[in-house]
């Protein structure tokens, strides 16, 4: 049984009320913008996300991000996780990123974390980001009980509980 119904189709584009800033699913071509804006940010993204996830090392390359958005591109294509790359009007530049994952620990039917990179941190931008991401899964994804990581629960708490099964 698929964690997402089987007819479920996936938002493609989403705009940052507020904001000139979007989502949209990363692709393996975004690498160009992604590597930049995870390297450049990547201590503070380490201390969020690295005990869970030990991501992003700060050795990650070039070649190792391309294949993880690969991965992540093919993810979204079989329904299994999804990454949105937040993006300017022109998608020139990578500016963060919103996680919406299967549960990995018990108590929710879905898991979503976000970032932005260093520089919006405190900004207007970030501001209304936090406030549209669990407004838009509340209104465009068929949770039930949806946690978001780092913000409902800490990522000690999260990573305390029980595996899901």
């Amino acid at each position: 049984m698929s964690w997402l119904p089987d007819d479920f189709v996936h938002p493609v584009h989403v705009p940052v009320p507020h904001t000139a800033l979007h989502l949209r699913p990363i692709r393996e071509a975004d690498t160009a913008l992604d590597y930049p804006a995870v390297m450049g940010s990547q201590k503070r993204l380490w201390e969020i996300f690295g005990p869970a996830w030990a991501w992003p090392n700060e050795t990650m390359t070039y070649e190792e991000d391309r294949i993880d958005l690969l991965r992540h591109e093919k993810e979204i294509a079989a329904h299994q996780s999804f990454n949105y790359a937040l993006l300017d009007e022109e998608e020139t530049a990578v500016l963060g990123c919103v996680y919406i994952d299967p549960p990995e620990r018990t108590g929710s039917d879905g898991e979503i974390s976000w970032w932005v990179v260093d520089d919006l941190v405190g900004s207007e931008a970030e501001r209304a980001l936090d406030a549209l991401v669990p407004e838009w899964i509340a209104a465009d994804w068929p949770f039930r009980t949806p946690r978001c990581l780092g913000r409902d629960i800490t990522w000690q708490e999260w990573l305390s509980l029980p595996p899901a099964t």
